[in-house]
């Protein structure tokens, strides 16, 4: 249920409103706006009557909601959020941002090389994988907390943020010192355990949606983080499961409109892995931002053809540079820009 506030209602009236909630069995989120607060109540209780509620002090009008997703819905928060970084890049305004690096970290030479070469092209964020989660068991699986300070290093010399993927509880006090952004991965999206202790950090986490799951279960999945108090999720479409072969995935970019309807959090495309063929991996960045994505997370390596993972995938630094010109015509024809 949503509870909006007055404009004018006092701290002490919201205050009484949210006891009240809360004697009623709810959890109570708060979030307040340029003219008025509003509160999410959230509960499995529904034999209530609103009316109780409505004719509380500083109350303006009380809400049911149908949507299984409260705090992600725009029910709850109507205008978009804009998630800020410590560098000053902001996610879900104007600007679409940019996110880029290898697939994983290797070496101090290749990190570097990439980290360089991506901030100089304009991205806002250094990508890389300390923990790598790969089908096979016998493949490279990161370099750990090695890799963890290498990105930190890189990221400040170079002025970019960092976001690298976690993949369970006990890599979250490891990264914390090290990282910007939490990336739970596809596989981890319903890892309810793991999304609900990435809900009691207060840095922002980048969701991506599952290889087969819907689109409310995205949201569903993000609700879990931010019933933990963490509002800075960014959602992440990188891609489906179906029965087309050719691409690794598919890159499902109705999802980004859809996604932006039903939500206030900011939504990124990611086309590597949502194509996982380099020559895709272009078009499919000029279409995310057409349709109206915030950001794009896109794997660059120095030497794709050596690298130890997803090289098929990853852009060589050239043709990086030259997206990013292509997406520089484009964002503004929907009025956004790239940094």
């Amino acid at each position: 249920m949503i509870v909006a506030m007055l404009e004018h209602a006092s701290e002490d009236q919201i205050q009484r409103v949210t006891d009240h909630l809360m004697k009623m069995g709810f959890a109570v989120h708060r979030t307040t706006g340029a003219r008025q607060s509003v509160l999410a109540a959230v509960g499995k209780r529904i034999d209530f009557d609103t009316r109780d509620l409505e004719v509380l002090p500083g109350v303006e009008r009380v809400h049911r909601i149908s949507a299984p997703y409260k705090l992600a819905g725009r029910q709850f928060h109507e205008h978009d959020t804009v998630v800020k970084l410590p560098n000053g890049t902001e996610i879900g305004g104007k600007e679409v941002v940019v996110m880029a690096g290898p697939c994983s970290v290797e070496s101090r030479e290749q990190l570097f090389a990439a980290a360089e070469m991506v901030g100089k092209s304009g991205a806002k964020v250094l990508r890389g994988g300390a923990f790598k989660p790969r089908s096979s068991p016998y493949t490279f699986q990161g370099l750990g907390l090695e890799a963890l300070k290498l990105l930190r290093e890189a990221g400040d010399r170079y002025g970019m943020a960092v976001i690298s993927e976690v993949m369970e509880i006990s890599q979250i006090e490891i990264m914390l010192p090290y990282i910007d952004i939490f990336q739970a991965g596809a596989r981890n999206m319903q890892n309810f355990n793991l999304l609900r202790e990435l809900g009691k950090v207060r840095k922002p986490v980048l969701l991506k949606r599952g290889i087969a799951a819907t689109i409310e279960e995205l949201l569903l999945s993000a609700e879990y983080i931010m019933s933990g108090g963490n509002y800075q999720v960014i959602l992440c479409e990188r891609g489906i499961r179906t029965f087309e072969t050719y691409t690794r995935n598919t890159l499902d970019i109705s999802a980004i409109p859809v996604v932006h309807k039903l939500s206030h959090l900011p939504i990124t495309s990611d086309p590597s892995h949502g194509t996982g063929l380099r020559d895709k991996v272009a078009p499919m960045a000029c279409a995310s931002v057409a349709a109206g994505a915030d950001a794009l997370l896109i794997e660059v390596h120095p030497s794709p053809d050596e690298a130890l993972s997803d090289g098929a995938q990853s852009l060589y630094p050239q043709q990086f540079s030259e997206l990013m010109e292509q997406l520089r015509m484009i964002a503004p024809a929907v009025g956004r820009t790239i940094g």
